[in-house]
């Protein structure tokens, strides 16, 4: 079901069936069957788990007693009973604007030499920031994936899920910079004697290029990037909706957490537009 309805990625799928292989463990065999009483000692067994990963064996056991009603295996959900975690998802590291001009201005300065390092890294800064893609979305990315006349990029996402994402008029100058430079041959757009560039190489290159830009290596990660790319988007009014699909979220709760991040600006304009905001008249 998680594979051929939810699309859910294969690390998913190991990670919850471990999970309901531990629990099952735990509670002596028989976890179908498991009665409300069973599943609340479940918490004892997980009294050492940090809140983050026994939410995460929640989810799987809510998921999996949610099928087995589904699909008339049982007729009661036991997961009433489960242990309630208070979890608190962090909120995302984010770069500035300031930052992100500064970051743009030395690839921008790097790649007006033309060497092929330096306009693939101004490439895929702009997919990084001005798309919002995964790590792993960009340095897999075909090169049939990029955008002949429409300004859309096909991505596939996590689950194998296929998304459109929008290409601005400055990543397309810069796709097409790097392709009149990228060697020929390979079916990636960043390719590598391997295949295409990896994650680790990418994450080394985005740090160096920091430290040259005089901002904190630490600082500076894809993620950070998307991160950067979402929490800006929102600042410029961007509907959360659109903003789930252009991160290619399956659920709008983990888009939800931007909100957190935009908060000043959310009181800003409470402050500003709303009408007990305003000054009322004197007498």
């Amino acid at each position: 079901m998680l594979a051929a309805e939810r699309g859910a990625a294969r690390n998913t799928i190991l990670a919850y069936g471990r999970d309901l292989a531990q629990a099952e463990d735990l509670l002596g065999g028989d976890l179908a069957g498991a009665s409300a009483a069973q599943l609340s000692k479940l918490g004892q067994g997980w009294a050492s788990l940090a809140a983050s990963t026994m939410a995460r064996k929640i989810s799987a056991l809510r998921q999996y007693y949610g099928f087995l009603l589904d699909e008339g295996l049982r007729e009661d959900d036991p997961t009433h009973a489960l242990p309630r975690p208070a979890t608190r998802r962090p909120l995302p590291k984010i770069l500035s604007h300031a930052q992100v001009e500064a970051l743009f201005a030395r690839a921008e300065d790097e790649a007006a030499s033309d060497r092929p390092e330096a306009v693939r890294m101004l490439a895929m800064l702009e997919l990084l920031y001005g798309s919002g893609l995964r790590a792993t979305e960009l340095v897999s990315l075909p090169i049939s994936a990029v955008p002949r006349d429409e300004p859309f990029l096909t991505v596939t996402g996590k689950g194998g899920q296929a998304r459109m994402v929008p290409v601005s008029r400055r990543a397309k100058q810069a796709l097409s910079r790097w392709l009149a430079l990228r060697e020929q041959g390979s079916r990636f757009l960043f390719p590598s004697r391997s295949g295409h560039i990896s994650r680790v190489r990418l994450f080394q290159l985005l740090k160096e290029l920091a430290v040259r830009a005089d901002l904190p290596p630490e600082k500076l990660s894809p993620h950070v990037l998307r991160h950067a790319f979402a929490t800006h988007l929102l600042e410029g009014g961007a509907d959360l909706r659109a903003l789930q699909t252009l991160l290619g979220h399956a659920d709008i709760a983990t888009t939800q957490i931007y909100t957190h991040v935009d908060a000043a600006r959310l009181v800003k304009l409470v402050n500003e537009r709303h009408p007990l905001a305003r000054p009322l008249a004197s007498d």
